[in-house]
């Protein structure tokens, strides 16, 4: 037989084309679907366009199955989470494998380049097939060629998961045949990975469960460099799109021990991961950006006993939170099999959003059913140790000691300084505007030392800008980008001016505004201040003392409240008349010319409350 061209290949494998050579009866001018950019799969025969079926939203569709569970009486999470953890007389068990993209320029097995990383990728984005050699299609004939640039980002991933290094590792080819993989097998390193041994310890402030105390160590099996498949994208009519774009890419896939026991522990996990390949740049974008996925593995068994059971895998969690209320799903799911008299079948399950119960894929494959074999066309990889050495020199300051400094030097709150890392982009934002702030200023963040400004830019970055990002009439694609609409020298100059009073909280978030809408040029904001007569000056400290003297003027009744606080005859403090009394002061203050700074007047009333009213009132007694 004749070899077949490989343009004509081609042809046939992304759009269904076929050449008339050859044929000895032709009925039309093509065997072939009109040509599309996506490579068509149909199960079913497509039915005239007009009886197409109706497409039903997402959203419709997730509220008539929640009202189809609710008449069906299917079983409710009826816990809260914190309530959810543990279920009396069951012990359960979870183990996780998470894929992670890493950031390189080019697949794994072939020069194409990875589609984030194309430098046309804005224009490219949304078209399929246009990244691919032809290795990631399987041409016959093509052979993988290993991409060097991938080790870098590995050992970076592998190092922040505190893995031991193997110098030598080795390729398998993992059979399986679905669409999404043109070759027929996926190339990985079950057998002998370039990582082993390691562990990613959690604290509370990670989010593990309050039943696992102050921390928990997850061991890490092995990490290994593999493939990633095709795209489905799933169209009416039982049809399904191809998209090649992700053949190749290559990811890391991170298999951690079965030794996590709480859904909430293993959410933690998940995003503890995340945190720590993004802090080495190991990995593209996180978990909900696509960049990262996960899949759980769950058993039960009763206390007491020794031998783990059966265990499902739930795969593509693409979200922390469907990785929490999957693995409750399941958890709950085999406890009731059980409970019935029931046995768990091992199978791959999946999960939805909204749903409720996970749901049978297919049957679960073992070892023997992918037939590893060593892939014959790749010899092993052999990394160096003084590579290695200078990787691990390089690396910089990982998630746990990134917010001890976040809390120890900028005085940030522990939730504050989780939020700055978890946030993408968002914590080098924050250096950007704190540098140039102090600049402005003059000072630098020291332990110990003042930490006002770098509290009032990191309530900033994460607050007001996330005001703006939730703002109704502000665009997804806007409220995305929100750090680049705001630059952080604009930013830093508004906060400069509200750190030294020179303009009111409200004038500030105004000028935030003007900022992230365009209406103020990058540089502007002085100058907008100027035209707008936006400057504030406050009275001094005389004039809050005569205010509030005026305002506490027959107020002998609140007073008396103060008083009984100090005497020990009220347990709680008088906030509330404290407030009564700052209000007073803030509207009888001057109306034009200078202002009045809120926090001042409750301090000088405070002060003049305790130090000259109160011993007015004890001598009087």
């Amino acid at each position: 037989m004749a070899r077949i061209p490989t343009t004509e290949l081609r042809k046939y494998l992304l759009t269904g084309q076929l050449t008339r050579r050859g044929c000895l009866h032709l009925r039309s001018s093509t065997l072939a679907p009109p040509i599309l950019p996506l490579r068509t799969l149909s199960t079913t025969p497509t039915t005239p366009s007009d009886q197409q079926p109706q497409i039903i939203p997402l959203r419709k569709q997730l509220k008539d199955q929640a009202k189809a569970a609710k008449l069906s009486g299917s079983p409710k999470k009826k816990l809260k989470k914190s309530d959810n953890q543990t279920v009396p007389g069951w012990d359960l068990t979870v183990g996780i494998e998470i894929h992670a993209q890493l950031n390189t320029p080019s697949k794994l097995f072939s020069p194409a380049s990875t589609p984030s990383s194309s430098s046309d990728d804005a224009a490219h984005h949304h078209h399929p097939n246009t990244h691919v050699a032809p290795f990631d299609l399987a041409i016959p004939g093509s052979q993988p060629s290993f991409q060097p640039t991938a080790l870098i980002p590995a050992i970076r991933a592998a190092l922040a998961l505190n893995c031991h290094i193997e110098f030598i590792s080795r390729f398998d080819r993992k059979h399986y045949f679905h669409w999404d993989q043109p070759s027929g097998y996926q190339i990985t390193q079950y057998y002998h990975p370039f990582a082993r041994s390691g562990s990613v310890t959690l604290y509370p402030r990670d989010g593990i469960a309050a039943e696992d105390g102050e921390q928990v160590t997850v061991g890490i099996k092995q990490v290994q460099m593999e493939q990633d498949t095709a795209k489905t994208l799933a169209q009416p009519n039982s049809t399904h799109y191809l998209d090649f774009n992700r053949v190749g890419v290559p990811l890391v896939e991170i298999i951690t021990e079965p030794c996590i026991h709480r859904p909430a522990t293993a959410a933690a996990f998940v995003r503890k991961v995340q945190m720590l390949l993004k802090s080495v740049d190991a990995c593209i974008s996180g978990l909900e950006q696509g960049g990262l996925r996960a899949d759980v593995n769950v058993s039960v068994k009763r206390t007491g006993e020794e031998e783990l059971g059966t265990r499902t895998e739930i795969k593509n969690l693409s979200s922390f939170k469907a990785v929490e209320d999957a693995i409750i799903a399941e958890r709950d799911r085999q406890i009731r099999v059980l409970e019935e008299g029931g046995r768990i079948e091992g199978e791959t399950r999946g999960w939805s959003l909204g749903s409720m119960e996970t749901r049978r894929l297919r049957g679960k494959e073992g070892e023997v059913d992918y037939r590893y074999m060593p892939d014959p066309d790749l010899g092993p990889v052999v990394i160096g140790r003084d590579l290695v050495e200078r990787l691990g020199e390089t690396m910089g300051m990982l998630p746990d000691e990134e917010v001890g400094v976040l809390m120890g030097r900028f005085g940030l709150s522990e939730r504050d300084a989780m939020a700055l890392m978890l946030m993408e982009g968002r914590l080098e934002y924050f250096y950007g505007v704190l540098e140039e702030l102090e600049r402005m200023l003059g000072v630098e963040a020291v332990e110990g030392g003042e930490q006002r400004h770098t509290m009032l830019a990191a309530n900033w970055c994460l607050h007001e800008l996330g005001k703006l990002a939730e703002a109704e009439e502000v665009g997804e694609a806007a409220a995305k980008e929100v750090t680049s609409q705001v630059p952080e020298q604009d930013l830093a100059a508004i906060l400069f001016y509200l750190h030294q009073k020179k303009v009111t909280a409200k004038v500030a978030k105004d000028l935030l505004w003007d900022v992230f809408r365009g209406t103020i040029a990058t540089g502007g904001v002085t100058e907008q201040i100027d035209s707008q007569d936006l400057w504030y000056e406050e009275i001094n400290e005389a004039d809050y003392a005569a205010i509030a003297d005026e305002v506490i003027e027959g107020q002998e009744k609140v007073l008396q409240d103060f008083l009984k606080f100090k005497q020990g005859k009220s347990k709680a403090y008088p906030q509330g008349k404290l407030g009564f009394l700052v209000g007073k002061m803030m509207r009888a203050g001057p109306e034009q010319g200078k202002g009045m700074d809120p926090a001042s007047a409750e301090r000088v009333m405070r002060l003049r409350i305790e130090q000259v009213y109160i011993p007015r009132l004890e001598e009087a007694q």
